[in-house]
């Protein structure tokens, strides 16, 4: 397991270095001139000119590469055009936010889903699938950005139950959560379904049924750790997908996260905070990953890595 983790890794890097630069190619090709946002649009062009040189964009761009994984390796992820601060207190200010966020979705949306699945499978074709599925359906049809301006509306504006903006206390994650993890509780009580009716489908659940076991514990015991596997692989695409769905709910609820930043880098052209959440982003799906396959060997012991 231990060479299994660090050449895991190891290969980080690889995927790191092409991700890095797709990213720096990419900011510098979005039109509009960082140095005029920076300047203000009523700066003369002198005054752009200065922001320019002060911001090292006037080099060339091969220069301002090189200077860019200079700094990336020593841990430099830069200054913000836009606020002038470190990158990484930008982001760290950020971090917990949206982590807090995102592990909230999940854990609601897990919880849900997999009891939405497993009813569904074990009722199937019957009123209990019918509504699940439906539910399922409903939650991936709706997009999040129009699920939360309903939800704001209804229990915000016109209920007054819970807070609209800000992350101060558990309230104010009551509405971003659930916009935000609907879609995913609907994919994994779906994806769940699917399992289950296969693997309620095979041999040894009916060994089990023959010798006489409760059908709770034939779920429990014998389907339920079969059927992970995949469930756990859907899992860890679901949470990536959070992360990055987070952009559109954070925007829509003004929340104080990784998400809202992104955005008003990408209006104000910031390109070291871009370059550097980007690539966070890109680390978090990996090692999303890799959590997930080593889940694969504690849900099924016959998993060995090499």
């Amino acid at each position: 397991m231990l060479i299994f983790l660090l050449k895991r890794l190891l290969g980080l890097l690889p995927t790191l270095l092409i991700v890095s630069v797709l990213v720096f190619l990419f900011v510098h090709l979005l039109p509009g001139d960082p140095a005029r946002l920076a300047a203000g649009q009523d700066a003369d062009a002198q005054t752009v000119a200065l922001v320019r040189t002060e911001l090292g964009l006037d080099r060339p761009l091969p220069e301002q590469f090189v200077r860019y994984f200079a700094n990336l390796a020593r841990g430099d992820l830069g200054v913000s055009i836009r606020t002038r601060r470190p990158v990484s207190i930008e982001i760290g200010e950020r971090f917990l936010p949206t982590l807090l966020l995102t592990l909230t979705s999940m854990a609601w949306a897990v919880a849900f889903g997999l009891i939405i699945g497993i009813v569904s499978a074990v009722y199937r074709n019957e009123w209990p699938d019918r509504v699940g599925m439906t539910l399922a359906v409903s939650g991936i049809s709706f997009p999040a950005f129009a699920l939360g301006i309903l939800m704001m509306q209804i229990f915000s504006v016109e209920l007054g139950w819970l807070p609209t903006v800000g992350a101060d206390t558990w309230r104010h994650y009551v509405l971003p959560s659930l916009t935000l993890g609907a879609a995913v509780a609907a994919v994994m009580a779906r994806f769940t379904r699917a399992a289950f009716v296969e693997v309620i489908g095979e041999d040894f659940v009916r060994t089990a049924r023959a010798k006489g076991l409760k059908e709770r514990v034939v779920i429990a015991k014998h389907c339920l750790r079969n059927a992970l596997i995949p469930v756990v692989t859907m899992m860890g695409l679901q949470f990536g997908f959070l992360l990055g769905g987070s952009i559109v709910v954070e925007a829509v609820f003004n929340w104080p996260g990784m998400g809202r930043l992104l955005v008003d880098a990408v209006n104000q052209r910031d390109y070291p905070v871009i370059q550097a959440l980007v690539l966070l982003f890109s680390l978090e799906f990996i090692l999303i990953n890799l959590v997930v396959d080593v889940l694969y060997g504690l849900i099924n012991p016959t998993i060995r890595y090499r």
